[in-house]
């Protein structure tokens, strides 16, 4: 006894049995009113496909091989039913005061599972590994599976992974220790608050739901996000392009310029002071300038993928020469801003346009051949059902868009904030990047759909001639320009295997550098946040795998890498260039008007104030 004294139980001690009764009847009624006011202010027709994500043929052809092998299926059942034996018996040993090791331990990192409790309480401890076992024999089975094409395999892999994230205890209010203890610390309060929480995001998306991912009102852009001082010299209809202030005497010669993917809006690279990749490269020296696109409605449903070449990129260098008298420019392509910059640097090469000194690719995709996850949304039924919508408004909306990222990450954009915001009832913190992430843009209806068939589907830009833009067949090989291309580790949407094609068709000098983290984190790394590493290797052979093998590993930041390579080609330096003071006047203070057009479905139209 003494020695329970000593260290107290982990377990919940749940309150009086008819005061709890009493709190979850209030609830109930409260509940039960604000759902009902919510439906009243709902149109309820059912509209779409039932299947839109065609998911249902990939089940039906695994569940129809599966069953062609029972054996190996009973092999499956027995060897589930002995893990849930061994877990049992530990746990009993474990309640009986022994000791035992886990049958199952979460991922490292997993922070479903963070709170004390999933381990020290053996009935909670029971629940996660019960789970895991579950999750890791559904995935193992559907993996087994003999016969599937990738395409199929790929997607019941996925979806399978999509259900086995919903289902986590940690979803789910009675079998969640920290919603327990918050629910019975608050007399029930954060469930009432979490399901204003739930009310409020269903009605902020028409009736879908639309999580609300951080503070909105925390960001403003221009005051404390987006902030590198600046001016927009020029735009056009689909975009504004920015020249930032110097901060040095003087700067390099030749201009920098920074295509974005028009997927996002461009101050991912311009969060905040502390990681502003812009301001950083304004502070070596270069004189900026970022291509902000246009948040497209209706009325440009027919822009095009040339469109965005020729009013983006191609006119941008144009505007750069009458700014700051320079006809020569770098460049750097992020994403999608990449895609097009490969296809103009082919253009340009076959007309002998010599402009582009240098260019910069960052987590580029040219060969689809393995798109990674993305691709699970890529076939012919989805691209059907994709281009009649987009049809129908003119564009891909951009919470659709942010859906299917966030898909690819699901307990962290997804279930983490179901738990925090509707079953805990707090609110989103205000995080500079989730703001940027919940900014969504939307795509024109002929450039999006050009973009998913012509290279996420059939791959015709990697297949020389088999796209034509502007009157030239593109063909990669045809580069010469010098490239660093800079990938990520970890990347769920351009993998960094699949970026790494591109070094086997370039002509030119190439310098591939892979940094460790994501798609965002692994780029948007400043080196005062003293965080991650990256690879460098002077040699590009054919496989990805041997060039990570002799790799050489570096601490920090890969920003100064870049530096030094862009810089060799960057020319002498000249009297520091201010906003405006060329044949280009300032228009207006950066970040400009374009950025500030919201696409929430609330406001598609709004301009923030």
């Amino acid at each position: 006894m003494s020695d329970q004294k000593e260290q107290p139980s982990p377990d919940i001690n749940l309150p009086d049995p008819v005061e709890f009764t009493k709190t979850m009847a209030n609830i109930a009624e409260r509940s039960q009113r604000l759902v009902t006011d919510f439906l009243q202010n709902q149109d309820l027709e059912g509209k779409g496909s039932i299947d839109p994500l065609n998911i249902g043929g990939a089940f039906y052809e695994m569940t129809t091989r599966m069953m062609r092998d029972p054996a190996k299926l009973i092999q499956a059942q027995m060897s589930l039913w002995q893990d849930y034996m061994k877990l049992w018996q530990n746990t009993t040993q474990r309640m009986l005061g022994g000791e035992s090791d886990p049958v199952a331990a979460p991922d490292r990192g997993d922070r479903r599972f963070k709170d004390p409790a999933w381990e020290e309480n053996q009935i909670f401890d029971y629940i996660k590994q019960s789970y895991l076992l579950t999750a890791r024999w559904m995935q193992n089975t559907v993996n087994d599976v003999e016969g599937l094409d990738d395409k199929t395999a790929q997607k019941v892999d996925f979806y399978t992974r999509q259900f086995v994230d919903a289902m986590a205890p940690s979803n789910f209010a009675v079998t969640n220790p920290e919603v327990l203890r918050t629910t019975v610390e608050s007399g029930g309060e954060n469930l009432i608050k979490g399901l204003e929480n739930l009310l409020e995001d269903m009605e902020k998306g028409k009736g879908k739901l639309r999580i609300k991912m951080v503070d909105d009102q925390a960001f403003k852009l221009g005051e404390n996000i987006a902030v590198s001082p600046g001016k927009v010299i020029f735009q056009n209809d689909l975009m504004q392009l920015i020249q930032y202030s110097p901060t040095t005497e003087e700067v390099y010669k030749r201009p920098l310029l920074i295509v974005p993917p028009w997927i996002n809006k461009f101050y991912i690279l311009d969060l905040r002071e502390k990681n502003s990749f812009v301001k950083w490269a304004v502070d070596q020296g270069f004189t900026v300038f970022m291509v902000s696109w246009v948040n497209p409605d209706e009325k440009l449903a027919k822009k095009s993928f040339e469109d965005y070449l020729v009013e983006g990129p191609l006119a941008a260098l144009e505007a750069i020469e009458a700014a700051t008298g320079e006809k020569d420019a770098n460049v750097i392509g992020y994403c999608l801003g990449g895609t097009l910059m490969s296809a103009m640097l082919s253009i340009m090469a076959q007309k002998g346009d010599d402009r582009i000194k240098s260019a910069t690719l960052f987590t580029t995709m040219t060969d689809f051949t393995a798109p990674g996850e993305l691709g699970v949304f890529i076939d012919e039924e989805q691209l059907s059902a994709l281009e009649e919508s987009m049809n129908q408004r003119g564009y891909l909306e951009g919470a659709e868009m942010a859906k299917t990222f966030n898909m690819l990450r699901a307990n962290d954009l997804i279930w983490s904030f179901v738990v925090n915001n509707y079953l805990l009832g707090k609110d989103p913190f205000p995080f500079d990047l989730l703001y940027w992430n919940s900014d969504s843009t939307r795509m024109p209806a002929a450039m999006h759909s050009f973009y998913l068939r012509k290279m996420y589907h059939e791959n015709k830009l990697a297949e020389p001639g088999g796209i034509t833009l502007l009157g030239t067949p593109i063909d990669l090989t045809k580069i010469k320009t010098p490239v660093f291309m800079l990938s990520t580790r970890e990347d769920h949407i351009a993998p960094w295997d699949s970026t790494y094609a591109l070094t086997q068709q370039l002509s030119g000098p190439k310098k591939f550098c892979l940094a460790a983290s994501g798609h965002i984190a692994g780029v948007v790394n400043p080196p005062a946040s003293g965080k991650y590493c990256y690879w460098t290797n002077n040699r590009t052979p054919k496989d990805p795998e041997a060039w990570l093998q002799s790799a050489e590993q570096h601490e920090g930041s890969w920003w100064p890498e870049w530096a030094k390579w862009v810089g060799r080609k960057s020319g002498s330096k000249v009297p520091a260039r201010q906003p405006g003071d060329g044949k280009l006047k300032a228009i207006e203070d950066a970040p400009g008007s374009y950025v500030q057009v919201k696409a929430t479905p609330e406001d598609a139209h709004a301009i923030e104030k």
